[in-house]
């Protein structure tokens, strides 16, 4: 069993559905506690929208979100220690989350999705290595790079150094 993660930070619709489909992704699970964005084609109706017409499944878990006085905390303080260590105490309290995201992931190809780019600095990662402890799964971030543009004529491959 295998989950993944994607971050749509810098990813335009389009490039994100191409990383999906890159990936044979059935099914995206949206960890953001509040599923809004600025950016176009990521809150919650459009994305699950463009998600069924690709044959995608979009799935909203709230409680694995990040509540929002850490967040506001983090924001404060840029500490990701202890950003971290607020988020798994949190995390500890979801088992029926968790268990419900690995039964998930057991019968659809999974993504995780949050905002950030970079998954070390992302919640999502702690909600996969949750599912990993639980199952073994194995624990695939995916990247823009990954992204082939052939499909896409004149489109710009994105590379996250």
């Amino acid at each position: 069993m295998k989950i993944c993660t994607i971050g749509y930070e810098g990813l335009d619709i389009d490039a994100f559905m191409s990383l999906l489909a890159e990936n044979d992704i059935e099914t995206v699970v949206d960890v953001r506690e509040m599923p809004l964005s600025r950016k176009p084609g990521f809150s919650k109706k459009a994305l699950e929208a463009a998600l069924n017409l690709s044959g995608r499944e979009y799935v909203h878990m709230v409680a694995l979100g990040c509540p929002k006085p850490i967040r506001d905390r983090y924001r404060e303080d840029g500490n990701w220690k202890r950003y971290t260590e607020g988020f798994l105490k949190y995390l500890a309290t979801q088992d029926d989350a968790v268990a419900e995201l690995a039964a998930l992931a057991a019968t659809s190809n999974c993504a995780l999705l949050c905002y950030e780019a970079d998954h070390n600095f992302c919640h999502r990662s702690m909600v996969a290595n949750a599912v990993k402890e639980k199952t073994h799964a194995r624990v695939q971030h995916l990247q823009a790079s990954a992204v082939r543009t052939e499909n896409y004529p004149g489109a710009i491959p994105l590379i996250f150094a």
